[in-house]
């Protein structure tokens, strides 16, 4: 017969970091077993001892190894896909025999890794039970909040984030969401709307795409790709495309200037970053352009970059809000032919594959621009999947 949680069980509650558990499930946790206290928490531990005399403790799985050594009779990893999967195999599955302790496996899908195989590994023995609900079933996400997701997201990252559905992300192509036929077309200057520019600070080749932003898409109007070049090189180059434009329509042009945050950082071999060399140069050329910059603090992830350009390609309800013109090869180069890196074996990895010097550098500066303009941040809306 099956202990009841007083008598000396021990439960644990293990995030992906210390840090997380705390965060997340300290207090709460606190106020929910407050009547069965049986004397104040341990708040350097992390450990609630109950009247019946079980105990919960919070824990990290950043430092697996240091939960060796201890039984248990219960214990919750929550988002296990963002976990070594050494923490369950090597430490807390053998902390639990003895003990004929049970598991709790909760999180949110992340490819075809081994929380995908745990998963499917449930569903077919009937010692495990496996459960996926998603953010609409939860009931905690607006309706409107769905459907701006929905909006901005590609259909595969908005079934993974919001649907519980394991998706395989991060193979193949990068940019799955692009097809020549739909995102490729002849796009022309609206005098009505400002321009952007959006740089990649790369040497050779030192990148740039110039665009606007109308009626809700982005149109990629002309590309910069200068080998051997330089940062004023490449903003004296924008400022020659620019002309026509300025001239056939008349006074300068509201310019707004997108790239890298590590522009900001001084180079041995100058005095100024790149930033301050693009305001010094742009800041000259008042007769073409008034520019202001949208600079971020810090880039975002390659995750968020990649997904914002991809929600844009093609999102969850086929829509396509990025027209390029044909004129713009190498990005459109980069759309069909940027893929993941991948190891020795074969393995897909979690960055980008850049061993072409060729690649990447201007879909990185536009993912820039749509990154920083997307509507959707990362507010921890997502769908969850359980297993027992």
């Amino acid at each position: 017969m099956p202990r009841r949680l007083g008598d000396g069980r021990k439960a644990w509650y293990i995030a992906p970091t210390y840090r997380q558990a705390k965060r997340i499930v300290w207090k709460p946790l606190k106020e929910i077993t407050r009547p069965f206290w049986a004397g104040k928490p341990n708040e350097s531990d992390l450990t609630i001892q109950l009247a019946t005399g079980g105990t919960i403790s919070l824990r990290g799985a950043d430092s697996y190894d240091s939960l060796r050594g201890e039984g248990l009779d219960f214990v919750v990893l929550d988002e296990y896909g963002s976990m070594r999967p050494e923490a369950w195999n090597e430490v807390l599955r053998p902390a639990l025999a003895d003990r004929l302790g049970r598991a709790l496996f909760i999180g949110t899908p992340m490819g075809m890794n081994h929380f995908y195989d745990l998963f499917q590994h449930a569903r077919s023995h009937p010692e495990w039970a496996a459960f996926q609900f998603t953010t609409e079933e939860g009931g905690n996400v607006a309706a409107g909040e769905l459907a701006s997701a929905a909006s901005q997201l590609d259909e595969r990252t908005y079934r993974q984030e919001f649907q519980a559905s394991f998706e395989n992300l991060g193979a193949g192509i990068v940019y799955y969401g692009f097809d020549r036929a739909m995102n490729v077309a002849p796009v022309s200057y609206d005098p009505k709307e400002p321009l952007f520019l959006a740089i990649d600070f790369n040497v050779n080749p030192m990148c740039a795409v110039i665009g606007q932003n109308v009626g809700g898409k982005v149109h990629v109007l002309d590309e910069l790709v200068l080998p051997q070049s330089n940062t004023v090189q490449l903003c004296e180059e924008f400022l020659r495309r620019i002309e026509r434009w300025v001239f056939e329509y008349g006074g300068p042009v509201n310019v707004y200037v997108y790239g890298d945050a590590t522009g900001n950082s001084k180079h041995s071999s100058a005095d100024k970053s790149d930033w301050e060399l693009i305001r010094q140069v742009l800041g000259r050329a008042g007769r073409l352009c008034r520019a202001h910059f949208q600079i971020p603090k810090q880039n975002p992830t390659v995750k968020m970059r990649v997904n914002s350009v991809n929600g844009m390609l093609c999102n969850q309800r086929r829509e396509r809000r990025l027209v390029i013109d044909p004129g713009c090869r190498q990005l459109i180069k980069d759309f069909e032919r940027v893929s993941w890196a991948a190891d020795a074996n074969g393995n897909i990895l979690a960055h980008i594959d850049k061993s072409d010097p060729m690649r990447t550098h201007v879909s990185d500066a536009l993912g820039y621009q749509i990154a920083c303009e997307s509507e959707l941040i990362e507010k921890g809306h997502v769908s969850r999947t359980g297993l027992f």
